[in-house]
């Protein structure tokens, strides 16, 4: 049966009344009039039978009512987004390709969140090792986070936080007494932090452009390991303001604004589109997105 006709029945059904059926659709008592006509052949039943002024059911269309009403919210909630989705039913494993700086601040928060709304969902956490390949149209990866770059044309972007590099050495570390220049900074020897063991950045550029270079001793390949290392040596690394404070101090480790001119670090989340409209998909990306705000002290996630 057309589901139009079922509309129609239902409001037949709701308000008793032809005029006020139309009312309720946006259409005219004949349009109306009509279908009921279609819906009597195809029922069997006169559904409405004049009474006074008045229109009232018959017993089958007092049967008929419920059911209708239950087949169209059905039918509503198949054909709207997210209807009547509920994470505690969700069972699912979502896949993050994650930078470690980003994952070691937020995967505890973030596990705890996503299991107090949605018990059986797990998180799985992956190295940036697919970085700039076809992971998230493949379907290997949910989420990139991170610092975007490399990404297909169609994928989908929200921009989460913005955060300042500052540098990081072990307490009492002589760069930290007296006043932090641009040129002692680059008289300090420093720790490279590359995957691809890359030497040179943004902070070379801008020594660069005052005359200066740096020594960079030693490349690691990951956050974690330039912390440990800057903990048992006078070298120096760089990590992003006002994150892991907690580690540091821990560490006994001292952040240090750095005396350059740099860009603010920008991290967000990359996704596949074909998972932009998925209910469980979106409401992860939601939790996750609110776990990197937070960890940062941002504000809301911009979409």
């Amino acid at each position: 049966m057309d589901l139009n006709l079922l509309r129609v029945l239902d409001a037949l059904l709701q308000d008793n009344s032809v005029t006020l059926a139309a009312e309720r659709l946006g259409t005219s008592p004949a349009a109306i009039s009509r279908t009921l006509a279609r819906l009597r052949r195809a029922v069997g039943d006169p559904l409405l039978v004049r009474a006074g002024q008045g229109m009232v059911p018959t017993p089958r269309a007092l049967e008929l009512r419920d059911q209708v009403a239950e087949l169209l919210r059905g039918c509503d909630d198949v054909l709207r987004p997210g209807a009547g989705f509920d994470p505690v039913h969700l069972r699912r494993a979502f896949t993050v390709q994650s930078t470690e700086l980003l994952l070691v601040g937020l995967a505890g928060t973030l596990t705890d969140h996503v299991h107090a709304e949605a018990p059986d969902v797990d998180v799985v956490f992956l190295p940036e090792a697919l970085e700039g390949g076809p992971a998230l149209r493949q379907g290997l990866v949910d989420v990139e986070l991170g610092v975007l770059g490399g990404l297909d044309p169609e994928i989908r972007t929200r921009r989460l936080a913005r955060k300042t590099l500052v540098g990081v050495a072990r307490a009492g570390h002589p760069l930290l007494e007296g006043r932090i220049t641009a040129r002692r900074f680059a008289a300090a020897g420093h720790i490279g932090i590359s995957r691809h063991g890359r030497r040179l950045g943004p902070i070379d550029r801008a020594l660069d452009g005052l005359g200066l270079r740096r020594r960079i001793a030693v490349v690691v390949p990951s956050h974690t390991s330039a912390m440990l290392l800057a903990r048992t040596t006078d070298l120096v690394a760089l990590t992003v303001a006002d994150w892991l404070d907690d580690t540091i101090d821990a560490l006994g480790l001292r952040t240090f604004p750095i005396p350059l001119a740099l860009d603010p670090v920008e991290f967000g989340m990359a996704w596949h589109p074909r998972n932009s409209a998925d209910p469980g998909h979106r409401w992860f990306r939601d939790r996750l997105a609110a776990a990197v705000t937070a960890a940062a002290g941002a504000g809301p996630a911009v979409g």
